[in-house]
């Protein structure tokens, strides 16, 4: 019987379907728990999807788990791990060590337990120092005067961060004092009530009835800023130990802040070296994946611990280089298939860089990270980017879009030839 994989995503990424065929290369069953609607109910590759409810999380992903009895459980984003962990925590007080579900929590993250200082911006970056990783000083501040104290040591610009944000989300550069300042009031208070309850109502998103019923506790942190191009590591790890990883330069990315859109992969022995770190200390299981700055000197800094899959861990460039397969293959203990490996480091992520700028060079050049394999995936990328993005003269969107004149079958606009390939 094939081993199964739960991928457990609360947000609508294409990326958990990406993970999603990558275990299905290793000849593993997969799953999901994922919002209704989701990219990855579309995908070939999911054998059964569970439906995820803001407000009923914990009871959705028990009862997924129960019915897919996993081998291994995933978490695809920020807000899945954290409801993961805290079953993780009811289920440990309420059945001890008997518990199934327990035992599984630490097959697939390695020690729960550690995973608290890690989500703290703050404490992991301290903690990272410690043990050796090049990192700019992190710390938590709560009032105004403690981080004017920060400041008058890190100087400006300074990164002021809220836990439990991603995608750059939650993230201020601060260029001057006063900018600072605005920026820790802004991330220390959550937005109203009344608002969280109007985008509730506009974004058809319950996770902000949620904030509007009972708002997050804000922890904040203040980061000596770093001059630089971004970087970041991907890897698969089992008890503590790397067992596939890929690094990669980011080339272009979405806004100053934002997920990447080009990258480079590279080899990197001080992103090796801090990902071997980060995995020891914390003793971890499963993927994750941490952003770095490259300065001027070619020296990397770690910002930030992802304590889930990222985009980047996606790709697959090979032995050692494909994180599913690798994972796949550190609980089975034997060799496992994988996907063909990409045969270009430099990669595109789709469809942002299509969007970003349909003239970009990498457009002609690098490897198009595009869903070729899972048609009912791909259909819905170029869905969304149709209804997503005005349609600006001589803009991606006339590429996507059929007009008057797509007549012939090499005029019929790029989506539908694609659609046709698939």
């Amino acid at each position: 019987m094939a081993r199964k994989v739960l991928l457990v995503t609360t947000v609508e990424w294409t990326s958990t379907a990406r993970y999603a065929g990558g275990f299905a290369a290793a000849s593993w069953a997969v799953e999901a728990l994922c919002p209704p609607g989701a990219p990855v109910t579309l995908s070939r590759y999911i054998g059964e999807w569970h439906a995820y409810r803001p407000l009923r999380a914990l009871p959705c992903l028990r009862k997924a788990i129960d019915k897919a009895a996993p081998d291994l459980v995933v978490a695809c984003d920020d807000r899945a791990i954290s409801h993961l962990l805290r079953l993780y925590a009811k289920e440990l007080d309420a059945h001890g060590e008997q518990s199934a579900i327990v035992a599984l929590m630490r097959r697939s993250f390695g020690t729960p337990e550690n995973f608290a200082e890690m989500m703290s911006r703050a404490g992991s970056m301290q903690t990272s120092a410690k043990i050796g990783i090049r990192t700019p000083e992190t710390v938590a501040v709560t009032t105004e005067q403690e981080l004017d104290d920060c400041l008058s040591r890190f100087g400006l610009p300074a990164v002021l961060k809220v836990d439990g944000s991603w995608g750059g989300d939650g993230v201020v550069v601060a260029r001057t004092n006063e900018d600072a300042q605005s920026a820790l009031r802004r991330l220390l208070r959550p937005a109203s009530r009344l608002r969280n309850a109007a985008r509730a109502l506009k974004r058809k998103d319950a996770h902000y009835l949620l904030a509007a019923i009972s708002p997050p506790p804000q922890h904040v942190s203040v980061q000596k800023f770093v001059a630089g191009r971004s970087a970041a590591s991907a890897f698969a790890c089992w008890k503590g130990e790397i067992t596939g990883a890929l690094y990669y330069d980011v080339l272009v990315a979405d806004g100053a802040i934002g997920p990447p859109n080009v990258i480079r992969r590279v080899d990197c022995p001080q992103m090796a070296e801090a990902s071997r770190r980060v995995a020891r200390q914390y003793g971890l299981s499963g993927i994750f994946g941490l952003d770095f700055i490259r300065d001027e000197a070619g020296d990397v800094h770690l910002i930030e611990i992802n304590p889930r899959t990222t985009q980047g861990g996606t790709l697959a460039f090979g032995e050692g280089r494909d994180l599913p397969s690798a994972l796949a293959a550190s609980l089975t203990q034997c060799e496992t298939s994988r996907r063909a490996a990409i045969p270009n480091d430099v990669v595109v992520f789709f469809p942002r860089e299509w969007q970003r700028d349909p003239a970009s060079p990498y457009l002609m050049n690098a490897h198009h990270d595009v869903p070729w394999d899972d048609p009912a995936v791909l259909k819905d990328c170029f869905e969304t980017v149709a209804k997503d993005l005005v349609r600006p003269r001589n803009s991606v969107v006339d590429l996507l879009t059929p007009t008057e004149q797509c007549e012939t079958s090499s005029a019929r606009p790029i989506w539908r030839r694609a659609l046709a390939r698939s």
